[in-house]
């Protein structure tokens, strides 16, 4: 019975691949828009790069040629060393977490339940919502007061010993962080991972039925396979997202307490608008953008090939 429903789920896969294929529109159609993008993104980004090899302070034009300077005190920065364990620690539990709660979602809003578009909406509404705002919402979840927001709750429903300092504790302000980042986010995987539900056949979960196959046989072997493409989108965004992670990080924390909930984005922020060091800030994004690049790529080809093999 697995043998068989394995099997139709990789062929149900593979013709939906076929099914994908098509006429690539020929490329000038996208020649004005790529120079417009070399234009206001590429060339900027190249030319800036060469300020990472500089002392530019970022006021005037004096600057003087440095070499790998800036490089080499990058890697001897307790800061920005502790910023890159910081980034990866937050890309991996906005990856995981993130994309399990949207898988959960999309799962749940896809059954047969009257308000399943309510909910929808409600699970996607947050997305909408300006990141700002939501940082600014949650800091104030996350008062360290005790008759105030999370505290307030956990002390009315008789957890009051539970009650913490959720930005102010080193060992507790990252955590919440990417807690607030998941609660915006989800719903953005969930419409994802819906999508890709929407495109599963539904003669296969029927024939699997008919074979014996249960709840989770069905998942495992049928929709999990053709959910790949899914996995991929989603994967990918949130792993670029959590590297670049800035936004939420300033507006609850600004990095602290100390350096706590500093990243590689918000360490460049500060070289460069802070310190007035943009020739060093420049070298920390410089290597920011090509770790991204790296582990893109890397990614990708991975989930490519998963996909292939599905």
């Amino acid at each position: 019975m697995t043998a068989i429903t394995t099997a139709v789920g990789r062929e149900a896969a593979k013709a939906s691949r076929r099914r994908g294929g098509g006429i690539a529109p020929p490329w000038f159609f996208a020649a004005p828009a790529l120079v417009v993008y070399a234009l206001v993104m590429l060339y900027p980004s190249i030319a800036g790069a060469g300020s990472a090899f500089t002392d530019w302070s970022g006021v005037g034009e004096q600057r003087t040629f440095v070499g790998l300077e800036n490089f080499k005190q990058l890697v001897r920065d307790d800061q920005a060393l502790g910023a890159l364990r910081n980034t990866l620690l937050l890309t991996v539990a906005i990856v995981v977490v993130q994309n399990g709660i949207g898988l959960l979602l999309a799962l749940g809003v896809h059954t047969g339940i009257k308000s399943r578009m309510a909910l929808r909406v409600i699970f996607f509404a947050p997305v909408v919502v300006s990141p700002v705002m939501v940082s600014f919402l949650w800091k104030y979840v996350y008062n360290p007061a005790p008759d105030a927001g999370l505290n307030a709750a956990l002390d009315a429903i008789g957890l009051g010993a539970l009650r913490q300092d959720w930005l102010g504790d080193p060992s507790l302000a990252l955590w919440s962080v990417a807690f607030t980042v998941i609660w915006q986010c989800a719903g953005y995987s969930m419409v994802i991972f819906l999508a890709g539900l929407e495109g599963v056949p539904q003669e296969l979960h029927e024939s699997a039925m008919v074979d014996g196959a249960g709840t989770f046989a069905r998942f495992r072997h049928i929709t999990w396979p053709l959910l790949a493409p899914a996995t991929t989108i989603n994967v990918m965004l949130s792993t670029v997202g959590g590297l670049t992670l800035f936004t939420q990080i300033i507006a609850m924390t600004n990095g602290g307490p100390g350096y706590a909930t500093d990243t590689l984005s918000t360490v460049l922020y500060k070289q460069a608008f802070v310190y007035g060091k943009f020739g060093y800030s420049t070298a920390v994004a410089l290597v920011l953008a090509i770790f991204v690049a790296a582990v893109s790529f890397i990614q990708i080809g991975y989930l490519r090939s998963r996909e292939t093999t599905a």
